[in-house]
């Protein structure tokens, strides 16, 4: 028997805490996501949603250079990463767009529940596009999925019309913006590569903005936020800044296996939050659609695992 004191035993308690405090980090983040939403929410009723998508952008690059500063990395950045740090900001301005659009006019649990079929398409994507192998079981699961996601739209759709489609716009972008992900964070730090792609996304999206006053153009013609309107859009930049530094982190800490299954949690609290500002709460269908989602999420995710130990073996 080892001494309680041994250097393996104290690895062992390092490891444990780290994955204690990265599962700390994921339920932080799923509190704070659904904030963004929220404040976005807020900010639609008197702010263009072209001007939302751009605040969220700038104000992100804004609050994140003294974290770069802080963490001592640099601000440059490989020239060989500039294009694909460019489409990673494009999928993300297309994936912020669409989906503050959507809360716009429809309840945040809903467009979150419907957003969340993103694993599914990167499923199918991995299948399809990168040729991985993908068994039954999990492309069943994904299908059933996609069952869930109507039973949400179906509801939403009658009452809110195309806008019901946005969510779905999200998660496609948003299933891009995780392979570019994927790739690019082989070769740059999490925190400096959400610093550049915040900062490409605010030299992509003030040009429209400066277009569209010159235009006047609905919808893309900035307006003076008034009162209380200031802190909405700051809260815009303010939370997803603050929710990409847990998630980033919460990754650093503890391995994805630990952490995927805590993600559902974000739409509890987007159904929580909704509820308390908003007074919105999903019906009986699309209730039943978002358990479907979340039940077909987890399992794929346990058949993954599962297959990931018969490889290891």
């Amino acid at each position: 028997m080892r001494p309680m004191n041994s250097p393996l035993n104290a690895t062992a308690e390092t490891n444990t805490d780290r994955v204690v405090l990265g599962v700390g980090l994921m339920i932080a983040f799923c509190v704070v996501a659904p904030l963004l939403d929220v404040a976005s929410k807020l900010a639609a009723d008197e702010i263009p949603v072209t001007q939302i998508t751009t605040s969220r952008f700038v104000l992100q690059a804004v609050l994140m250079a003294p974290v770069i500063g802080l963490l001592g990395h640099g601000f440059t950045m490989p020239q060989r990463l500039i294009w694909p740090m460019t489409l990673r900001a494009i999928l993300l301005i297309v994936s912020t767009y669409c989906f503050v659009a959507a809360i716009s006019v429809m309840p945040i649990a809903d467009a979150l529940a419907i957003v969340f079929v993103e694993p599914f398409i990167l499923l199918v994507l991995g299948k399809w596009l990168l040729k991985e192998q993908i068994g039954p079981r999990r492309l069943g699961a994904a299908l059933v999925g996609f069952v869930g996601v109507v039973l949400v739209i179906q509801p939403s759709f009658a009452a809110f019309g195309a806008y019901a489609l946005f969510p779905l716009a999200t998660a496609v972008s948003f299933a891009g913006y995780m392979l570019s992900t994927r790739s690019i964070s082989r070769h740059i730090h999490p925190v400096p590569m959400q610093f550049h792609t915040a900062l490409i996304g605010s030299l992509l999206c003030l040009p429209v903005m400066i277009w569209g006053q010159w235009g006047a153009i609905q919808g893309l013609d900035p307006v003076w936020p008034q009162g209380i309107y200031w802190l909405w859009l700051f809260g815009v930049g303010f939370f997803a800044t603050i929710s990409h530094l847990l998630i980033t982190y919460a990754l650093r800490s503890a391995p994805s296996t630990a952490l995927a299954p805590l993600h559902y949690l974000e739409i509890v609290c987007a159904v929580f939050f909704g509820y308390l500002v908003f007074a919105d709460f999903p019906n009986k269908l699309s209730l039943c659609g978002i358990f479907i989602i979340i039940g077909c999420g987890l399992y794929i995710f346990l058949r993954e695992q599962k297959m990931a130990q018969k490889v290891t073996q």
